[in-house]
């Protein structure tokens, strides 16, 4: 098991032991951190959907990520994570979410945001959206699986600081 799968079933219990759904809105994982979260038996009691919105129109479309704020900051933005998280939450029977967006590679970096570029954004009951940009090193599988992580810790930690 390695420390995706071991972060994945402590959030569960939590989730569990809460009675709250969660929900996910992924661009540059492709659907890999539901694909973690739903790898633990029982996964249909907590783990309510995820979105796998990659291009900009699906992201406006099924999450309601505001044109302007594609146009003004990117899809690869603090502000576009915390719109897909909220969409997520406001698109489903979620409690709480988390969403991901970023720059994978091997192509599509640019000197502002060069690949490993990740923003994340986090739902939690009762507390303020949070945000956060991350670069994370080594190629697009590595990229992909730090994300994962990343968005599992900050739900986990999320949930420490007051939500449960």
């Amino acid at each position: 098991m390695d420390a995706a799968e071991r972060r994945a079933g402590r959030l569960a219990r939590r989730l569990i032991k809460l009675s709250v759904r969660l929900v996910t809105a992924e661009s540059c994982t492709g659907g890999g951190l539901a694909e973690i979260l739903t790898r633990l038996p029982g996964s249909s009691g907590w783990f309510e959907r995820g979105f796998v919105t990659y291009s900009n129109e699906a992201k406006m479309e099924l999450l309601h990520v505001r044109r302007g704020t594609l146009a003004r900051y990117g899809a690869v933005s603090e502000e576009t994570a915390r719109e897909m998280v909220i969409g997520a939450v406001n698109n489903s029977h979620a409690q709480l979410g988390v969403s991901i967006t970023g720059i994978a590679g091997p192509d599509g970096g640019a000197p502002e945001k060069p690949v490993g570029t990740v923003c994340l954004g986090w739902f939690l009951p009762g507390a303020e959206v949070k945000t956060r940009r991350v670069i994370f090193a080594g190629d697009r599988r590595a990229i992909r699986a730090q994300a994962s992580a990343c968005a599992l810790q900050g739900l986990l930690a999320g949930l420490e600081r007051g939500a449960g």
